[in-house]
């Protein structure tokens, strides 16, 4: 059986550590492979992983068990619940690990991707080039099967010659992007607004046509300034919640 290994993590000072630990651990979890151990490393050796003090990995672990992913057992260590898959809404602090812990723990399926000229719609974000490659991804729930979302990625075509579809197919394409092809990223700017289903967005999430559905809108930023990706995820509503929490200090 294979080791659970969680992924690296480059800590932001200006955040909680609990939280972004907590977060990238979310992500592997609900991104581990089917033969991955479900027995988590020690809370030492988390915390030498992801060099941070045993009391910030504890809180991270006590935060993830309050979600239900783990459960904790004196003497015989910290396990993966069998079912563990997204359910109550997250904390959003503004940690990139928060947007691909949001977006992890489904089946993914690339529909499909090639070049195409920037929608008229992106053309401010992508001021520079006349083409960008586009992905179309359908997400399934991890247990039923049944679809959850659909996304739709612009991605500057010299990023795209990199990209692995299975890796895609694998991973969410911010960490493909951070974590695969080593890009700077800076920001994120999140957008979600509700709206109605459209007749693709019904057929693929197999929802009535009009019926209530989530738009989220995501731009990542390099370090530089560049639009290096445009997402637009479209999600059922009764199946995606989303929660900001404001810390006042």
């Amino acid at each position: 059986m294979t080791a659970f290994a969680p992924d690296s993590l480059v800590l932001n000072r200006k955040l909680p550590l609990w939280y972004q630990v907590s977060q990238s651990l979310r992500a592997s979890i609900l991104g581990r492979t089917p033969d991955a151990s479900l027995r988590l490393p020690t809370e030492e050796q988390l915390a030498a992983h992801y060099a941070v003090s045993v009391l910030t990995m504890r809180q991270a672990l006590k935060e993830l068990e309050a979600e239900g992913l783990i459960s904790r057992h004196r003497r015989r260590g910290t396990f993966i619940e069998p079912g563990a898959r997204r359910g109550a809404p997250r904390r959003l602090l503004g940690s990139i690990d928060a947007i691909v812990a949001q977006q992890s723990g489904e089946l993914t399926t690339v529909l499909d991707h090639g070049p195409a000229p920037v929608p008229g719609e992106l053309f401010a974000y992508f001021p520079d080039v006349r083409e960008v490659v586009t992905y179309k991804r359908l997400r399934r729930d991890g247990e039923s099967g049944e679809p959850t979302n659909w996304a739709e990625n612009a991605v500057r075509p010299e990023l795209a010659a990199g990209l692995d579809i299975a890796d895609l197919e694998r991973w969410p394409m911010t960490k493909v992007l951070r974590d695969v092809l080593g890009v700077r990223i800076s920001k994120i700017t999140d957008t979600v607004e509700a709206t109605l289903a459209d007749p693709a967005t019904a057929d693929l999430l197999k929802v009535p046509l009009l019926s209530p559905i989530l738009h989220y809108t995501g731009v990542t930023y390099d370090e530089e300034g560049r639009v290096v990706d445009v997402a637009r995820i479209r999600y059922r509503g009764d199946r995606f919640s989303f929660s900001v929490t404001v810390d006042a200090h």
